[in-house]
């Protein structure tokens, strides 16, 4: 962000060109013209269509995220009893004894149960929930017969088309800072591409309880506020970008990283003014006063993360989680390449992807350093992090939240390889065609995954896969298709069942 306006020429050679080289960007959501809304349009059409895939439960980890909300909506506090104790059968395993009475060893000092999952995601799901709520209780104030536990297929139903929702918008985010750098064409393959070529889909529409489609979308409207204001941030705006920043962090934890992006911005700017101090001093004191403003906003947007942690805790700063951390022995290598749901191995797509990260280098080189940066530093940070495959996982779901990064990276790749076609016509379809070959392979293996023909926690049998991809997932998909839509109930029942028996399993072995 540049005070007075102006774009440093050391930073970006080529920035002043660039309206003669791309076609201008669009950065709202206007659908008015259908030039420009087409993209959004065939972004919409895809939602509709994919929005019977939506599975309504609260399952695993998402127990934990959902019950803030139940609990603030229901009981007025932070009791998680009655979620601990009508979770998932895989979710009590460990939890809840013989008898089906909570273990001692799940409450804290405070005697709350213990719940390191993060409050964000019941922040952005309140809104609806409160509202379903609310219609429940005049309901059954007028002799209405719901079930008001929090719990009964109203609230499910709309925390599970709430997710959707984030997970959608986040898309469109991350595709308008796509045209930020490319024609539409390419943002609107690459948003398709990572939709459906990554982790996102599941988190999105299958396990909508946890928490990485919420992290995905708030990242997006933070990259993509921070890009729109860049050029002239005016204090008003800076406090909306620590608002933001606050909500991304209460969110998911890690996303604290992307604090990189206005941090370098900032660091950039002071080194290149020091030159011209006296010149340059209005401004420079402007940046500092719109920095403090930023990470005051910042804070008391993280309040709700410190105030749940100190309910629970009794110390605002204790994240609850206990887990080792290996800072100078990092999994960098398994992390991207493991069959243990590594990042590469298991969604290839995002190979692309990243590599297209650094071809920003030619618009700015400041989003360059920083993007690269901030996916380097989530890689170590996850390398370092003792589950750093996520346990039971698609792919590596921790990297969900770098969404409209992906997004972003694949269109600079896709655009890149399009320069070297002289039909622009016959580069799109190269190009519709390349996405659509990981799409196809991640679609299978989600297939796979989904009805345990590959394990759903630890490493995966490459060969096996590959044999399924052929010879197994072509002659099911349609028959698993149709009992998830018409036949849900049982085919979730059976999943769960063999779920717990292979956690039953890894617990007889250790």
């Amino acid at each position: 962000m540049i005070p007075d306006g102006s774009q440093p020429r050391s930073e970006c050679p080529d920035e002043n060109n660039r309206q003669a080289k791309y076609p201008p960007a669009h950065d709202g959501f206007d659908l008015r013209r259908t030039r420009e809304g087409f993209g959004y349009k065939v972004l919409i059409l895809l939602f509709l269509v994919t929005l019977p895939t939506l599975n309504p439960w609260v399952r695993g980890d998402g127990v934990g995220y959902y019950a803030y909300i139940r609990a603030m909506l229901i009981e007025h506090n932070l009791n998680f009893e009655y979620d601990w104790l009508h979770a998932n059968p895989s979710f009590r395993l460990s939890r809840v004894d013989g008898e089906g009475q909570l273990t001692p060893g799940n409450y804290t000092a405070t005697h709350h149960l213990n719940n390191h999952f993060s409050v964000g995601p019941a922040i952005l799901w309140a809104p609806f929930l409160f509202v379903v709520h609310l219609v429940i209780l005049v309901l059954n104030h007028w002799g209405g017969q719901f079930q008001g536990d929090g719990y009964s297929r109203p609230y499910v139903l709309t925390m599970a088309l709430a997710t959707a929702m984030y997970g959608f918008a986040g898309l469109c985010f991350s595709f308008a800072l796509a045209r930020r750098y490319v024609q539409e064409r390419w943002a609107l393959i690459a948003t398709a591409g990572i939709w459906f070529g990554s982790s996102l889909f599941v988190y999105m529409y299958l396990n909508p309880s946890w928490s990485h489609a919420h992290s995905a979308f708030v990242v997006a409207v933070f990259l993509w506020y921070w890009q729109r204001t860049r050029e002239h941030r005016s204090l008003p705006q800076w406090a909306a970008l620590g608002a933001i920043s606050g909500l991304m962090i209460d969110v998911y934890f890690p996303n604290a990283l992307l604090l990189i992006v206005p941090g370098m911005e900032g660091f950039v700017y002071y080194i290149q003014s020091y030159r011209e101090l006296e010149k340059r001093w209005p401004a420079i004191i402007q940046l500092i006063w719109g920095h403090v403003l930023f990470l005051g906003v910042a804070i008391l947007a993280l309040l709700p993360t410190f105030v749940s942690r100190y309910i629970i805790y009794g110390n605002a700063l204790d994240s609850g989680y206990t887990e080792k951390w290996f800072w100078t022995q990092p999994r960098l290598f398994e992390v991207m390449f493991s069959s243990n749901h590594g990042l590469f191995s298991w969604t290839p797509l995002l190979i692309p992807s990243v590599l297209g990260l650094a071809l920003t280098w030619k618009q700015s080189r400041i989003v360059a350093i920083s993007f690269v940066s901030v996916f380097l530093a989530f890689l170590y940070l996850i390398a370092s992090y003792q589950d750093w495959h996520g346990i039971s996982s698609f792919g590596n779901r921790f990297f969900v939240s770098l969404t409209p990064l992906f997004v972003l990276g694949l269109a600079m790749m896709l655009k890149t390889l399009g320069d070297f076609f002289v039909s622009r016509g016959r580069a799109f379809l190269v190009a519709l065609l390349f996405v659509s070959l990981f799409v196809l392979w991640n679609i299978g293996l989600m297939v796979q995954w989904g009805l345990h023909l590959i394990p759903v926690r630890g490493p995966v049998s490459w060969k096996t896969v590959a044999y399924n991809q052929v010879a197994v997932v072509p002659f099911r998909i349609v028959r698993t298709g149709r009992n998830y839509l018409f036949r849900r109930s049982e085919l979730i029942q059976r999943i769960e069942d063999q779920d717990v028996e292979q956690l039953k399993g890894e617990t007889q072995n250790q």
